[in-house]
């Protein structure tokens, strides 16, 4: 049976008169990791400061492990939480050894308990062969990892991780993303992070939240929020594609200038009428013997790939992901079909 964590209990959070998170709610189980994901000012980070203890709430409750932590003038202290946090800059200490640094919080042990203990994490994490080096003899990456053992050393019930891939570059970046879920999993801990890369939630999370504007639109796995989105906000910045114009017909199909579309509805409403369609690049197909041709308006270059952004006959504009070894310049018409398996749709209104 599942063991809830972490639950969050429509929590709120204000500096001086701007409310930077609003009536917040979500559950974490044993073993998952979650994500809270958006843009810069969200209020992703005054979350995790809240789970954390380092700032009270306003409204609503924290739970930890079935224990209030956190409400309205009752906050238990950050030492009492039994959590770990990894911060944004890592926060080594340069003049302990990588040993001393995952020791550090393990003061309450006996010698011989705090060394196996130290042992054991700097394995887990890869650098058990680097304990007597010092923070600056190291990489980026590897001292993101020190970072992570030292949180573990204690057993917290729960991690907390502010933008831990942000020091880092993009390669680099996307290598350690997978290497810390491997670890985290591998330990079967528990554990939350924020990002402003969708990417790296992808890669890491279980489970993600987007938040706009203090407000938690859709907690979710990936898959359902690349594929069945709660609403525009959430399509608009998870993943790429544009608002195709369309009418709903019935229940299975939508007439829109790619053709007739039909596929799963991930509406929670059957849509009737014109509508606004979500169209993703991989939903439109390149295919010279299509009848169907568009224009190309802008192409991106990605290595593998070109994403086009094309021009339909109706002025409706797509975007098709493409095998590079296709080149094609702006102002070229290329044949196309759709290869539409998700239809979701939103009721027509201006595009975002």
């Amino acid at each position: 049976m599942d063991q809830t964590v972490l639950e969050l209990k429509d929590i709120s959070q204000a500096y001086g008169q701007h409310w930077v998170v609003k009536n917040l709610s979500l559950r974490l189980e044993k073993g998952e990791i979650g994500c809270l994901l958006g843009a810069s000012g969200c209020g992703k980070t005054t979350v995790l400061r809240t789970i954390a203890g380092f700032e009270p709430l306003l409204r609503g409750t924290i739970v930890l492990n079935g224990k209030v932590v956190s409400r309205q003038n009752e906050t238990l202290p950050p030492a009492k939480r039994a959590i770990g946090m990894v911060f944004q800059d890592y926060a080594l200490f340069p003049h302990l050894t990588l040993f001393d640094n995952v020791a550090f919080g393990l003061r309450g042990l006996e010698r011989s308990e705090r060394i196996i203990r130290v042992t054991e994490m700097l394995k887990l994490v890869g650098l058990d062969n680097a304990h007597a080096k010092y923070p600056h003899e190291i990489s980026g990456g590897q001292q993101q990892r020190v970072a992570l053992a030292r949180a573990l050393a204690p057993k917290p019930d729960l991690l907390l991780m502010d933008e831990p891939f942000s020091n880092l570059d993009v390669t680099l970046r996307e290598r350690l993303s997978c290497e810390v879920r491997d670890i985290l999993k591998a330990y079967g801990a528990t554990a939350l992070f924020v990002t402003h890369n969708q990417h790296e939630a992808f890669a890491v999370a279980d489970r993600i939240g987007v938040m706009d504007n203090g407000a938690m639109l859709q907690w979710d796995d990936a898959h359902a929020l690349y594929h069945c989105p709660a609403d525009r906000c959430v399509a608009a910045f998870v993943g790429e594609g544009m608002l195709l114009p369309g009418i709903a017909h019935d229940s299975e199909t939508i007439e829109t200038g790619l053709g007739m579309l039909s596929g799963v509805f991930c509406a929670t409403a059957e849509p009737r009428g014109a509508v606004d369609v979500l169209i993703r690049p991989e939903d439109v197909v390149h295919d010279d013997t299509s009848e169907i041709k568009a224009e190309v308006v802008r192409r991106n270059f990605r290595g593998a790939n070109v994403l086009y952004t094309l021009r339909l006959v109706s002025g409706d504009l797509v975007q098709a992901l493409v095998p590079s070894h296709c080149d094609h310049k702006p102002g070229e018409y290329i044949g196309i079909r759709s290869d539409v398996r998700h239809l979701v749709t939103f009721p027509k209104k201006d595009t975002v």
